[in-house]
């Protein structure tokens, strides 16, 4: 039940996987609606101090998720699923993980480009490493923006593969996940 089988995934397997997906989807809407908050607004310092200590808590938990699939036994592919059907996969798994360091990394050298740590809702801090490049707010600023939007797109497309094995192939791809 808890541990993955060679048919399914277990249940820290699945909780890791959901419990990203939300926090993938709920920071993005954040950080969309974030992008317009003026100075005067009252959410101005409290939106990003969530967002930033979210996005810690993110990246740990993703450091974790990936210990666990490396030490766990993973379910095998779908022996239905072509050679292309599992390479792409492999593929858009890998991109999702690469992604997610990218989104965090530019959204820490962006917060702590002024050399300041980052508070985790004032749980702990995290050291800033202060200001690495030259512009290194605003580079990192663009990487943060166009990576959010790359992953919420592979993000999207992850999904719509799974729903389209699940009700047009009629596979046990979706299912592993949620039952």
């Amino acid at each position: 039940m808890w541990k993955n089988t060679e048919e399914k995934f277990g249940l820290i397997s699945k909780l890791f996987h959901w419990l990203s997906a939300v926090t993938v989807f709920s920071m993005f809407g954040v950080g969309f609606w974030m992008v317009d908050l003026t100075y005067y607004s009252q959410w101005y310092k409290t939106a990003p101090h969530w967002h930033e200590s979210v996005g810690v808590l993110l990246f740990i938990v993703t450091i974790l998720r990936l210990i666990w699939r490396l030490i766990s036994f993973q379910p095998k592919a779908i022996a239905s699923h072509s050679l292309q059907v599992k390479q792409a996969s492999k593929i858009a798994h890998i991109g999702l993980y690469l992604l997610l360091f990218v989104l965090m990394s530019s959204g820490f050298l962006m917060s702590s480009a002024d050399g300041r740590s980052i508070e985790v809702f004032n749980w702990f801090s995290v050291g800033g490493l202060g200001d690495l490049l030259e512009n290194q707010e605003d580079l990192a600023g663009l990487v943060h923006e166009y990576s959010a939007y790359i992953l919420i797109t592979l993000s999207l497309l992850h999904g719509a593969a799974a729903v389209k094995h699940h009700l047009i192939d009629k596979d046990e791809t979706l299912s592993r996940m949620l039952k």
